[in-house]
């Protein structure tokens, strides 16, 4: 039996809704009360504690895709950043090809959030900021100019255009910034996510094996998408659930007959592990 499981939020744990089942959450909170039981997702701290105030955490939550770690008492375990001379050099990559990033980031306390939204969008990004009406983290970035630390830059947009973004990124950069290229399942889009190398949730899930003293092939790990695949590789135990992309099913040890609106993690955790 794993000590740890680590879940991915979105398409996995959550329902599309991003609501949790009584049948979910009553599962979750009986192991919790036992086992390690933590997430791993790109949400933030703030909104990944409002999606989730019904649910005990037992492990730290891996935040941003990894850019933050944060223990089950709320203290800073880990933050990487991209500084604001590399970001804003990562923001010139996308303007010069037509489109402006999101820039998620923080102030001088890691709980103080800051979204920073360009003038010029495009219709998956006026979809996604319909999403964060009235949130107090937004603002708005006219000089399209990033933070002095910034947590992960985000581009989204139609396929060849991110594609042809992320190479770019990639052949300049190399190993000054982690850059995740994935579809967006339901709104047909594609998201380019840039994070500090070891901002990303392989690196995450070893700061929190180190943090409980667990040894990775201990670790169960849940998810559906591309920035899962790092944890897939490093635990024990790897499972997709079935609404999962093809690639993500085909890293994992365990392909699960449910999705993420049939309670798939639950089941898992209820059918003996």
């Amino acid at each position: 039996m794993a000590t740890l499981y680590l879940t991915d939020l979105d398409h996995t744990f959550l329902r599309s809704d991003l609501s949790l089942s009584d049948f979910s959450i009553e599962i979750w909170n009986r192991y919790a009360a036992t086992l390690a039981m933590g997430i791993a997702t790109a949400r933030s701290y703030t909104k990944s504690k409002e999606l989730l105030r019904n649910l005990h955490l037992s492990a730290p939550k891996i935040l941003l895709d990894g850019a933050i770690v944060v223990s089950e008492s709320e203290q800073l375990i880990d933050m990487k950043t991209i500084d604001k001379t590399l970001g804003d050099a990562l923001a010139d990559v996308g303007t010069k090809l037509g489109i402006d990033p999101f820039v998620i980031g923080v102030n001088d306390r890691w709980q103080e959030e800051i979204f920073l939204y360009p003038r010029k969008l495009n219709a998956y990004q006026k979809e996604v900021l319909k999403g964060y009406r009235d949130d107090p983290r937004l603002q708005f970035n006219p000089t399209n100019r990033t933070l002095p630390r910034n947590l992960k830059i985000v581009y989204f947009g139609e396929k060849a255009l991110m594609r042809t973004l992320h190479n770019t990124i990639v052949k300049e950069f190399a190993d000054a910034v982690e850059a995740k290229l994935s579809p967006e399942k339901y709104g047909g889009g594609w998201f380019l996510t840039l994070l500090h190398p070891e901002g990303d949730k392989a690196h995450a899930m070893q700061k929190v094996c180190d943090y409980l003293r667990i040894d990775p092939s201990k670790a169960t790990v849940f998810g559906d998408s591309v920035n899962d695949l790092g944890m897939f590789a490093k635990a024990g135990t790897s499972v997709a659930v079935a609404n999962a992309l093809e690639e993500v099913k085909r890293a994992a040890d365990i392909v699960l007959p449910r999705t993420n609106d049939e309670d798939a993690v639950a089941h898992y955790l209820l059918s003996g592990m």
